[in-house]
């Protein structure tokens, strides 16, 4: 595997855990679950525009992703899309990034 796939890879492990990290943290100190959670995205204007800001960038990334697996026929890197909306950018972005730089066989 080559140094930048394992970029790629150990960038997508840590945009899964660290951001988790500070949800979980922020549901278990206020007690409201993942509904408390959406609602604090949505707490003023700071938070707002960061909302719409990675909402815009997973629709982006989604439409990409969609449009190089019908070229190229990398059906794996789909998992991606998944990972976008379940897990967020942070992790979704270096794993399609890993899952496309693959040796094609």
């Amino acid at each position: 595997m080559s140094v930048l796939r394992m970029v790629y890879l150990a960038l997508a492990v840590w945009g899964a855990v660290h951001p988790m990290y500070y949800f979980v943290r922020y549901m278990r100190a206020e007690g409201t679950g993942l509904g408390g959670l959406i609602d604090a995205w949505y707490v003023n204007d700071s938070t707002t525009g960061l909302t719409w800001d990675l909402t815009i960038v997973a629709i982006a990334l989604t439409v990409w992703i969609l449009a190089e697996v019908w070229v190229r026929k990398n059906w794996l890197a789909l998992v991606a899309i998944p990972a976008t909306y379940c897990i967020g950018v942070s992790c979704s972005l270096p794993l399609y990034l890993f899952l496309r730089t693959r040796p094609v066989t």
